[in-house]
């Protein structure tokens, strides 16, 4: 037993280690963040949408595809911060430089988003508390729109 302990402990710890790199490193450019982020805010875009559609009365209320939609929203909100790298407000992006420049603003508004889309998972069991609460969540995203996001 005692045997696979080491080689299991080594491999444990340098996975941890391989985890633990920073964000920066984990793209070759900076074009690859802004399509990683384009990328999470289209999934999120999409089941924003689909939620809408329901509270709208544009598609029949599914509580567990709301549910499926408000768990993707809650995920894909968390994916585009780590793809927020230097020099990434330039190229092909609508990501104001103000974003990167005011990095403590940003990541409160982006906070707050994260906040709105965790209660979203549960608000949206019932038509009623989706609606309120996709409210709620469409403000954070919008706050964050008007403030770091281009037309």
């Amino acid at each position: 037993m005692k045997r696979f302990a080491i080689p299991l402990a080594g491999a444990v710890l340098a996975a941890s280690a391989f985890y633990a790199v920073p964000a920066v490193a984990q793209f070759a450019k900076v074009e690859d963040a802004i399509k990683y982020r384009k990328a999470s805010f289209t999934i999120l875009s999409n089941h924003m949408g689909r939620l809408s559609a329901m509270a709208r009365g544009e598609r029949p209320f599914d509580a567990a595809a709301a549910q499926n939609s408000a768990r993707l929203v809650d995920m894909a909100g968390h994916l585009p911060w780590e793809a927020m790298v230097p020099n990434s407000a330039s190229g092909d992006t609508r990501l104001k430089p103000e974003a990167l420049a005011n990095a403590a603003e940003f990541k409160q508004a982006a906070d707050k988003m994260n906040a709105e889309t965790a209660k979203l998972v549960t608000a949206s069991a019932s038509l009623d508390t989706l609606r309120t609460q996709l409210g709620a969540t469409g403000a954070s995203c919008k706050g964050c729109h008007d403030k770091f996001r281009k037309d």
